[in-house]
């Protein structure tokens, strides 16, 4: 890779799969445009580097002495505010070292590219080495747009509203209720005001911040924010529609056997449901989202990862001879190419948490939503999915009800003449033209790049 000596962009994820395959998405798209690129990874979740040929990983050790705080079993049960606490703890101050070796090391870095979710810290030890830092959202603008907005909804008490309220708006983010807000269920949530806090700031520091999003989406949500954080912005996604120079999938014996049951369906037949790699249900939840899709009298791909069902293993909660009742009408499987199944035309509608990855791959490829959401960003996500974009239909976990999910999937699936499959399908041809010549994200992409170029070297002192 001569010719790209002199063009290393320095890339720091966060460790959990809703962040890492965005970052590791857009590593593609700048060594597509003649960059290399090295991951900092935390040795906590980390990668098989051989599925990454192109890229150099290096890992970032714990800090502390002795065992990684995340290796100790009670992990397992920390809510996400508190992973995520001790997540900067424990890496802070090696991610500071590793930076300063890889930067010492060798060809000349234009810039350092972090989660937005490591806050403020990298922006001190991008500075220290003399680094540019951007920022990825790997998350939407609206979401971004309600993060921001934390310390006014505090101060008006939104946070403290009683459960009779959850369903009133807020004034200040419409189409927003109060239920939508982006927060996590903790036992600190001052710690999550602080990393929220931390995140927004990190972000206005910034030399410019990357999104996974696309003008036509999200445009309003993105000026919005433009007008105020007074930084870059480039929305170059979706970033899994780039193309790029990365070498093809290679299928196994599960992922053939996925295809050949969808090759068998009909078209727009088959409910996809999967919730994602961090939420959990209760096992009285599981059996009515079972038995939901199974009298919803359509076949069915569940995504059913082992650890879904707190307190087993995988399938154990199902009623004896469930699997042999559904027969070819229904697969459950522990994981599946999402991008393949969403593209399959057997594939009529995605039943999903809304993470914004998924939003974002099941509208790019025109497919209605049914949506329950479990935390954070998943909240705003569902709403604009429903009530702005009017691409799918909220199905709330407090109404997670066999009848109620036997209802809404029949509805969904038959779109009752409100053009939502038409909605769906003019999203897909906009996110086709924006990564097309003169498209919106491809415009931006060339910007992008002008931009991490022009680093090329800087003095801190005019930073």
């Amino acid at each position: 890779m001569e010719e790209r000596k002199g063009r290393r962009i320095i890339m720091f994820p966060v460790p959990f799969p809703g962040h890492f395959n965005p970052m590791i998405q857009l590593a593609g798209i700048f060594h597509h445009r003649g960059f290399s690129v090295t991951i900092l990874h935390t040795s906590y979740n980390f990668p098989d580097p051989s599925r990454y040929p192109h890229f150099t990983f290096r890992t970032i050790s714990h800090t502390n002495e002795g065992e990684d705080p995340l290796s100790r079993p009670e992990t397992s049960g920390m809510d996400l505010v508190s992973l995520i606490r001790v997540l900067k703890q424990t890496y802070v101050e090696s991610f500071r070292e590793t930076l300063a070796a890889e930067v010492s090391g060798g060809d000349t870095v234009c810039c350092l590219v972090s989660d937005a979710i490591w806050g403020r810290n990298t922006e001190d030890a991008a500075k220290e080495v003399g680094v540019r830092r951007l920022v990825l959202r790997t998350g939407g603008a609206a979401s971004f747009r309600a993060f921001a907005a934390f310390p006014l909804l505090r101060d008006k008490g939104y946070f403290s509203t009683l459960d009779s309220r959850l369903d009133g708006p807020v004034i200040e983010l419409p189409p927003l209720k109060v239920k939508d807000l982006p927060v996590v269920e903790t036992n600190d949530p001052d710690e999550l005001y602080r990393i929220i806090t931390d995140m927004v700031e990190g972000v206005k520091s910034s030399s410019g911040v990357i999104w996974n999003t696309f003008e036509d989406l999200e445009r309003d949500q993105l000026m919005d924010c433009s007008s105020n954080f007074h930084v870059p912005f480039f929305p170059i996604g979706p970033f899994h529609k780039h193309s790029n120079d990365s070498p093809p999938k290679t299928k196994n014996k599960e992922d053939n056997e996925i295809t050949n049951w969808l090759d068998k369906q009909q078209p727009k037949s088959v409910v996809y449901a999967s919730f994602g790699s961090l939420a959990d249900v209760e096992e009285k939840e599981f059996l009515e989202i079972a038995c939901g899709l199974r009298n919803s009298e359509h076949p069915f791909l569940w995504v059913v990862r082992p650890g879904l069902v707190r307190g087993t293993e995988w399938l154990e909660s199902l009623p004896c001879g469930f699997m042999e009742n559904i027969g070819h009408k229904g697969r459950i499987v522990k994981w599946v190419n999402q991008l393949d199944v969403l593209a399959h035309p057997a594939v009529g509608l995605f039943w999903t948490h809304c993470g914004w990855n998924s939003t974002v791959e099941s509208i790019c490829e025109g497919v209605p939503m049914i949506c329950t959401p479990c935390f954070t960003d998943q909240r705003v996500n569902a709403r604009y999915i429903a009530d702005v974009w009017r691409v799918g239909k909220v199905l709330e976990r407090s109404m997670m009800d066999k009848g109620e999910i036997e209802q809404v999937v029949r509805s969904a699936m038959i779109d009752e003449g409100d053009g939502m499959r038409d909605r769906c399908l003019a999203f897909k041809e906009m996110a086709d033209n924006c990564l097309a010549k003169n498209g919106s994200s491809s415009n931006y992409l060339d910007k992008l790049v002008r931009h991490i170029l022009s680093f090329d070297s800087y003095a801190f002192t005019s930073y």
